[in-house]
């Protein structure tokens, strides 16, 4: 028998997931939730919002807060990345700092931000199957040198290993309280969302080096059909020699983005789409911060 069916007391609250791009964060929060709510790609700094995913049990609610890495600025598209990271961080009752087994470069004003926080900040050594228990060892005392996190834990988010301890952690560390979503729900954000989201992973996927990088997705129509929904969207890019990247000769590019972003969308929403998918110049999208916050990066 477990903590949380030992004690019918129902706790809830909110757990940010901390860490550098590409540690896993997605990947932890998409194996915790049972179902794919964040993106996830080889490739980092694919998470651009914060993206909420909810996990609900008969006496526990977790609100988890996927954030995007930690990175310095350089535009305003990544200034509105890092906002959202201070949000998470901000509001969280528990933070998991997500670090990748073997890693030795940390980013230090972390570790100054974590030191103004009063609040459990758990220590998540992630691909844990990807190095000896030694490196890990070594890693974690010298991260505890430089914080001295709550707790530590080892996990590998891709296969689950180490996840139900993890979940007895956040267990321990959470207050009394009533859930504040209903249980069946997953997410706060609309299907619309996740249908940009999921084009976007698509743009990570196909192409490489700046375009995914310089891309969003704007979902300009959603209608909810009978026999099938229909979608319009556009893809942004920043310069015209993207927009004919990711037409390619003779459209072949965007037809294979489209066919790949409609697979991934039917899956999600459990039937038929039509995809009617263009691409649009807005020159130098990222830099103008107006532009950031119409695209939902607020």
């Amino acid at each position: 028998m477990t903590k949380k069916e030992e004690n019918k007391e129902h706790k809830s609250g909110y757990v940010a997931i901390v860490g550098k791009p590409n540690a896993g964060k997605s990947t932890l929060m998409n194996q915790i939730l049972g179902s794919k709510i964040s993106i996830t790609t080889p490739k980092p700094q694919t998470t651009r919002h914060q993206i909420i995913g909810i996990h609900s049990e008969e006496n526990l609610q977790i609100i988890f807060l996927d954030t995007p890495g930690i990175i310095h600025p350089r535009y305003e598209l990544q200034k509105a990345m890092m906002s959202f990271v201070d949000r998470a961080r901000s509001d969280a009752d528990i933070v998991l700092f997500l670090v990748e087994a073997g890693e030795n470069r940390m980013p230090d004003y972390a570790f100054d931000v974590f030191k103004t926080m009063n609040k459990p900040i758990v220590l998540v050594v992630n691909k844990m199957d990807t190095s000896s228990r030694e490196q890990e060892k070594e890693m974690v005392e010298s991260l505890n040198e430089s914080y001295r996190f709550a707790d530590t834990v080892y996990i590998s988010a891709l296969t689950g290993e180490g996840v139900p301890e993890l979940m007895n952690i956040i267990y321990d560390n959470l207050k009394p309280g009533p859930p504040y979503y209903p249980k069946e729900m997953l997410s706060e954000q609309p299907v619309r969302f996740f249908v940009a989201e999921l084009i976007r992973e698509q743009l990570f996927m196909q192409f490489e080096q700046e375009i995914p990088y310089s891309s969003t997705v704007d979902v300009i129509q959603y209608d909810e059909r009978e026999d099938l929904d229909y979608i319009n969207a556009e893809v942004i890019v920043n310069r015209n020699s993207q927009k004919g990247i990711l037409i390619g000769k003779g459209g072949k590019a965007i037809k294979e983005l489209g066919k790949k972003s409609r697979q991934a969308i039917q899956d999600f929403v459990g039937k038929k789409v039509f995809l009617d998918l263009h691409v649009k110049v807005r020159d130098k999208w990222r830099e103008n911060p107006n532009m950031v916050r119409n695209f939902g990066y607020r």
